[in-house]
């Protein structure tokens, strides 16, 4: 369960580059997330992840809220394969939008229906180091008027001590570019064809037994036709025995 805090006055423009946003703008997104995985049997994972967001625009001729559920994920993972080299597996997701109006002045999202399949690799780094290493790949489809995307992943997490654990990911989308350039919706994350690569970068604590807290970073370093910002996160973990 984590609080998110999303912050941006930059956008990438159509080349990668860095500007302001227009009118001296700002966006902020404040949300409230659940990431849930379950295994219901040793090779077959149901995940849920959905967002209550408080988001605002201002800029010199607008001042903009909106709050309220937002897109809902439905997936589940499967494991084709392991060994000694690690750890092969499927993926789909069906992300479902929330029951917001996609016509709001500042949208909470797109308002459409996404499917994702996804190939995951994963390896232990035991015992030369106390970690792990993940891959992934993945192509969404957008059911209107949103391009399809090309969507990647590299993570790498380690155990500092018997408390304390830290990751980092490359978490990347590439746009296919078929769908319409804007929807001109007043949302800068909302566009519809962009690309972002986003550094995810996370310290944890565990607590207790299964329960956790973690304290994370992830700053947008790259990207096209979309907000330039950063998100702030603080999330209560807890894994079943």
């Amino acid at each position: 369960l984590a609080v998110n805090y999303y912050f941006a006055n930059e956008q990438f423009d159509d080349d990668g580059n860095r500007s302001d946003l227009a009118a001296d703008g700002e966006f902020r997104d404040l949300n409230l997330n659940n990431y849930i995985e379950y295994g219901i049997t040793d090779s077959i994972t149901l995940i849920n992840s959905l967002y209550y967001k408080s988001i605002k625009k201002e800029d010199d001729n607008v001042n903009q809220k909106t709050r309220g559920i937002g897109d809902i994920d439905l997936g589940a993972k499967l494991k084709i394969t392991e060994g000694s080299w690690g750890i092969l597996s499927a993926q789909t997701l069906l992300k479902i939008p929330g029951p917001y109006d996609k016509d709001d002045d500042l949208p909470l999202g797109n308002g459409q229906f996404d499917l994702e399949l996804r190939l995951l690799y994963g390896r232990s780094l035991y015992p030369y180091i106390p970690g792990y290493c993940n891959f992934e790949v993945g192509y969404r489809w957008r059911f209107e008027d949103p391009s399809d995307e090309l969507r990647y992943l590299i993570e790498l997490g380690m155990d500092f001590t018997k408390k304390f654990y830290g990751r980092i990911k490359l978490d990347g989308i590439y746009s296919m570019d078929n769908g319409k350039q804007f929807d001109n919706s007043g949302n800068p994350t909302a566009t519809n064809n962009f690309d972002l690569g986003k550094l995810d970068m996370a310290m944890g604590y565990k607590i207790s037994k299964g329960w956790g807290l973690e304290l994370g970073y992830t700053p947008e370093i790259y990207g096209k036709n979309t907000a330039a910002g950063a998100t702030y996160s603080f999330a209560l973990t807890y894994q079943m025995p």
